[in-house]
């Protein structure tokens, strides 16, 4: 998609030519204008596909020089900057056609949601819209980063889907660790530092790749480096991984800050990852309380009980009624198979296919995909390797 500038602002063209080529397919700001009487009098020779107008402080004849703008291009989609409110001029530029106004300074995130809606009403599609999962750890040690890297593992090599797990921990994040003994050449701090360049391919050229369908963006080595990243990076970031693979897993750690806050309001569905104890169930009541401030569905929020032993003091039903959130799925005590696995930096479905701990991972696989259908094979049975002659 083309699209031209009409502004004096060269910072701003610059911000929209790095914006858009952020996105997929990409934006090219290929020609501007210094205003719209000058692209009226000089206009292009190929018709873009979207006339971007920085009305700045507003003057008395812009109404008029948009509509005839409009009559210009009349095939083209418009989007309108404005700095101050102007009730007679948005009034007339919506009667011209522009569905899009966007206040200056721009944000990025607004600038993209706009692109979304031009884009789709142009029939201009993605090449996917990837699910993005969330994984929390309501205390430390809960397991939530042995249960979204091999989770994730899982959902590439039984699902055959193409999977990204990004290591939100802003210090000492290892959960490349836990599935690879590969050390990332890039960082989440590095893809942040260089996020002008942000599209598909740079993305997958930083990543620790597991399998050809599954690869880790590490958080940074040295947590003084945690600080390159900030809000609209990841907005970048989950933007462009939205578009190049099915699923986004985030290891967001226990920190709730305006980097995980940002990470949360894009997510899907989160997973608060807990065990059956006393002090597991006062954070997560804590961090559910959290949830519900921000306006998060509990539609959105699905607990995941680590380290399950039935026949214990707390019950399921007691973890529900203290929360009132259900719990979607339990991973079995497998003390064995899991030290091992996060021993040898190895996926547990990999080291130890039969263990309790890989059936439960096959398990969550078929949970959130929704894959097994009575006609086919489950995941279960490609995991265990049962033919039809062994039903």
């Amino acid at each position: 998609m083309k699209a031209l500038l009409i502004s004096r602002d060269s910072l701003l063209f610059a911000e929209l030519a790095s914006q858009g080529a952020a996105r997929v397919p990409p934006l090219n700001v290929a020609n501007s204008r210094a205003s719209m009487r000058e692209a009226l009098d000089r206009p292009l020779g190929e018709a873009p596909d979207l006339v971007i107008v920085d009305a700045g402080e507003g003057a008395p004849d812009d109404a008029d020089l948009l509509e005839r703008m409009a009559r210009q291009y009349p095939e083209a989609q418009f989007m309108l900057l404005t700095s101050q409110h102007q009730p007679e001029f948005l009034i007339r530029a919506m009667r011209t056609g522009v569905r899009e106004v966007l206040q200056l300074p721009l944000v990025h995130r607004a600038f993209h949601e706009a692109m979304d809606r031009i884009a789709t009403a142009a029939g201009v599609a993605g090449l996917r819209e990837g699910k993005v999962l969330a994984f929390i750890a309501c205390k430390g040690g809960s397991g939530a980063t042995f249960i979204s890297t091999n989770f994730g593992y899982a959902l590439a090599t039984l699902a055959e889907k193409k999977v990204l797990l990004i290591d939100l921990h802003g210090q000492f994040g290892d959960a490349a660790l836990y599935v690879s003994d590969q050390k990332p050449t890039m960082t989440l701090s590095n893809v942040c530092e260089q996020i002008a360049r942000i599209d598909g391919p740079f993305l997958d050229s930083c990543l620790v790749h597991v399998t050809r369908g599954f690869g880790v963006l590490a958080a940074a080595d040295d947590p003084a480096q945690g600080k390159e990243a900030k809000p609209e990076h990841i907005d970048a970031i989950l933007r462009v991984a939205r578009q190049h693979y099915d699923y986004i897993v985030l290891d967001v750690g226990r920190q709730i800050d305006a980097v995980s806050l940002r990470a949360l309001d894009s997510t899907d569905t989160i997973y608060p990852v807990l065990q059956l104890a006393l002090p597991d169930i006062r954070d997560a009541r804590r961090l559910l309380d959290i949830f519900r401030s921000l306006g998060y569905s509990l539609d959105t929020i699905r607990l995941i009980v680590n380290r399950y032993e039935k026949g214990g003091r707390l019950r399921l039903p007691d973890l529900h009624a203290a929360l009132g959130c259900e719990v979607v799925h339990t991973v079995p005590n497998d003390y064995v198979a899991v030290t091992d696995s996060v021993n040898q930096g190895v996926p547990v479905l990999e080291l130890s296919r039969t263990s309790a701990a890989a059936r439960s991972m096959a398990d969550l696989v078929e949970l959130v995909t929704a894959r097994r259908a009575p006609e086919t094979r489950g995941l279960l049975d490609r995991l265990f390797g049962r033919g039809e002659a062994d039903y």
